[in-house]
């Protein structure tokens, strides 16, 4: 217990400590742009891929149900409210922990058994402006434009799967998709991205930068931080919807 409390003392003290760099100059322009590509271009593909058949099988469900009521009009609606709201956010979130923050809490733990960050520190440079928050905003800003991208394939998808497939109207699908989606859909998706791309950036570099063991150390830091990043927001998720979406129509 005494334990477990100590090291969430740790990570509130290191989160402080990242946050209050991000937000106050100077910045790593160069080093931010450098992770934030590599994260968009490891994972646009694998989001888009994972989204796109979701689509295709919430549609698909959907249009079982609608027809039942002769509702389908409604169907891109529902698409598009799953899709915005939940699927695109969650799971853009944790192919980012799983291919990001996984190479981010490596490539830190690497530096901390090398003892790199050691001498980075013996320098009088601040390792944590340096290694850390290039790599926490990259992760924060990575978030919202794969939730973007995921979207977009996921409303084809459901496309694809009502109208190609089922032979459902396309005009009726695209005229309905913002019956029941609203703008607020689009911003609370980002504003989860935002939060959930902020746990993986401070859990993945908390877990590098901390790394101890040797190769067997960084091993378990990457481990942990998939894990532990995907568990804390999806956690999340839920107080979040129930924030963003549980109240009002």
């Amino acid at each position: 217990m005494v334990e477990t409390l100590a090291g969430i003392g740790r990570f509130g003290w290191f989160a402080a400590r990242v946050l209050l760099r991000s937000v106050t100059p100077p910045w790593e322009v160069s080093a931010l742009s450098h992770h934030l590509l590599q994260i968009c271009t490891r994972c646009v593909l694998p989001v888009s891929a994972t989204v796109f058949p979701l689509g295709m099988v919430m549609a698909l469900q959907g249009l079982k149900i609608f027809d039942l009521f002769g509702a389908q009009y409604l169907l891109s609606s529902l698409v598009g409210v799953a899709v915005f709201r939940e699927l695109s956010p969650v799971l853009a979130s944790v192919l980012v922990a799983a291919q990001g923050g996984s190479s981010f809490a490596a490539e830190l733990g690497a530096m901390r058994i090398k003892e790199e960050l050691d001498a980075t520190e013996v320098m009088a440079i601040d390792g944590l402006r340096v290694h850390v928050v290039p790599r926490f905003l990259a992760a924060v800003f990575a978030c919202p434009l794969l939730n973007l991208a995921g979207s977009v394939a996921g409303v084809a998808g459901g496309y694809l799967s009502a109208v190609v497939l089922e032979g459902e109207s396309g005009g009726i699908f695209l005229a309905n998709l913002w019956h029941l989606t609203r703008p607020s859909d689009l911003i609370g998706g980002t504003i989860k991205t935002v939060l959930f791309g902020a746990l993986v950036g401070l859990i993945s570099c908390y877990q590098g930068f901390y790394a101890t063991g040797g190769a067997a150390g960084v091993g378990k830091a990457v481990n942990d931080t998939v894990v532990l990043a995907a568990t804390s927001f999806i956690v999340a998720n839920y107080f979040l919807t129930t924030a963003l979406f549980g109240v009002g129509p």
